[in-house]
This record gives C-alpha cells, structure tokens and sequence, in this order.
C-alpha cells in the first residue's frame, strides 16, 4: 500500500504560481501512474493532470493546459504540479492518486490552493 502526503498549497493571487508535491511512502510508487486531482466547493472532483510511471506520457485537462507540468522523480518518490498563471478558477482541494490498470488505489489528504483575484 502507498501512502501519499500533498505539500505546497496556499494562497496566491491570480498570476501567481505554486507547486504542488506528492510525496509517496510505503511500496515504491515507481510503476505507477500518478494523477493530480482538485474538487472545488459545490463541484465534482475532476482530473487535472496525470503522468505515466516512467514519465514519459502525460496528460492535461484543457483548462490547465500551457499553465500547469506535472512531473516526477521516482528516486524520491515524489511527483510535482507546477502552477503557473493562476486564475480564481483554479481554486480547489488539489489531491494526488496512485493508479495501475485504469483504476485509481489510493488518495492524499488534498492541500488547499486558493487564488484571489
């Protein structure tokens, strides 16, 4: 089982940048996918990014596309959101996921990013 911390929200204002950590412990995480999450108040939690295990693939959803890179180092276990052009939109509940096979095994806590106008 992984064991998944999120690090790096808080508060920014639009235009700002955050990166976002996802720190795995636990089984290594290595061959897994790993996606970035974000629910904000009222709305459903929706995909954001995701990166495949050697970090060769990586997918974006439309309205963050060009502003946000997700990343990985697998030696340290740790995959990275890097924010940049932040926009009031943008704010949510971020939260990472460990998956393998299509199916999602395991969930952060979320860090909160909020973005002021």
């Amino acid at each position: 089982q992984v064991q998944l911390v999120e690090s790096g929200g808080g508060l920014v204002q639009a235009g700002g940048s955050l990166r976002l950590s996802c720190a795995a412990s636990g089984r290594t995480f290595s061959f897994y996918v790993v996606g970035w999450f974000r629910q904000a108040p009222g709305k459903e939690r929706e995909s954001v990014a995701t990166i495949s295990w050697r970090g060769s693939s990586t997918y974006y959803a439309d309205s963050v596309k060009d502003r946000f890179t997700i990343s990985r180092e697998n030696a340290k276990n740790t995959v990275y959101l890097q924010m940049n052009s932040l926009k009031p939109e943008d704010t949510a509940v971020y939260y990472c996921a460990v998956g393998i096979g299509g199916s999602w095994l395991g969930w952060g806590q979320g860090t909160q990013v909020s973005v002021s106008s």
